[in-house]
């Protein structure tokens, strides 16, 4: 018995150490930031000026910060406009790109979901062909076509493109009895998707969105792509022009774009791996 209680024990503390390595891995960019984002410039150039300067010796990091400063933080906010400007920038893109994604990928996707048409399975593979697709591939195209839209340099080339693909796999788990009851209680296809699969299929509409809401955040080429006036752009092209001796800034700024994708994460997380599910299951 004592033998076997020490082979569990053991095996227990093996577990914790092969799942504790990978938590250490996500975890050290965040305490790299926050870490970093309260030491002053001085000690963020001896840390990190043989990787970024070209200064000699090797880059180090410490565990917490000598003489921990709010400067960097309060640069950011007081005498960093352009910051500001691009935040609201990305607010005004990736909103109305998720509330898109609800209004008009909800219906899309309740019916491929729970309509019978011809075509249906194949209008949905195309659908999901084009989906995987990297927007690399697909990017010369959209730019022709937002160019032929005059939607150029605007917000409308982000926003306009929506998901149905995990939407539609929560509203497969809506029971087709409760739709055929709908049906004989007289209830048109309209109101049966309003009043039952909207609520029913909330976790699928809730996880489309946070995924919506962090690849719209953290987008990158689509900006570049289709925004050429920088006043337009939002923060996630404005984090690369940091200059390297404005280290602490880099800091602040990184750690503030973060806070609002994790907050979204932290608070749909439970749809999210509800959709995920959903879209696993079978019809």
């Amino acid at each position: 018995g004592g033998r076997a209680m020490k082979r569990k024990n053991l095996g227990r503390a093996v577990l914790v150490l092969f799942l504790l390595l990978p938590a250490l891995a996500v975890w050290w960019p965040l305490w790299f930031m926050g870490t970093g984002a309260l030491m002053p410039l001085d000690e963020l150039r001896a840390a990190l000026g043989p990787v970024l300067q070209g200064a000699e010796g090797s880059a180090f990091w410490p565990l917490l910060p000598s003489w921990p400063t709010l400067q960097p933080l309060a640069e950011l906010l007081l005498d960093t406009p352009q910051f500001f400007t691009m935040f609201w920038n990305t607010c005004a893109i990736v909103f109305p790109q998720v509330l898109g994604q609800v209004l008009v990928g909800a219906p899309a996707a309740w019916a491929f979901s729970r309509l019978r048409f011809r075509g249906r399975r194949a209008l949905f593979t195309l659908y999901i062909v084009l989906m995987l697709m990297p927007f690399q591939v697909t990017m010369v195209s959209g730019y022709l076509v937002a160019d032929a839209m005059g939607i150029m340099d605007t917000f409308w080339a982000i926003i306009l493109p929506f998901p149905v693909f995990i939407m539609a796999k929560g509203f497969d788990a809506v029971p087709i009895a409760l739709l055929e009851a709908a049906s004989i209680d007289g209830a048109g296809p309209l109101r049966t998707f309003f009043h039952i699969g909207v609520p029913l299929g909330v976790p699928g509409i809730l996880s489309a969105a946070v995924l919506g809401f962090l690849e719209a955040w953290n987008a990158i080429e689509q900006p570049m792509t289709f925004l050429k006036t920088k006043a337009l752009w939002p923060l996630s092209l404005y984090l690369p022009q940091i200059a390297a001796e404005k280290l602490g800034l880099a800091m602040v700024a990184s750690l503030v774009m973060l806070a609002p994708a994790v907050l979204i994460f932290r608070f749909g997380q439970k749809y999210l791996e509800l959709g995920i599910q959903a879209s696993g299951l079978k019809e």
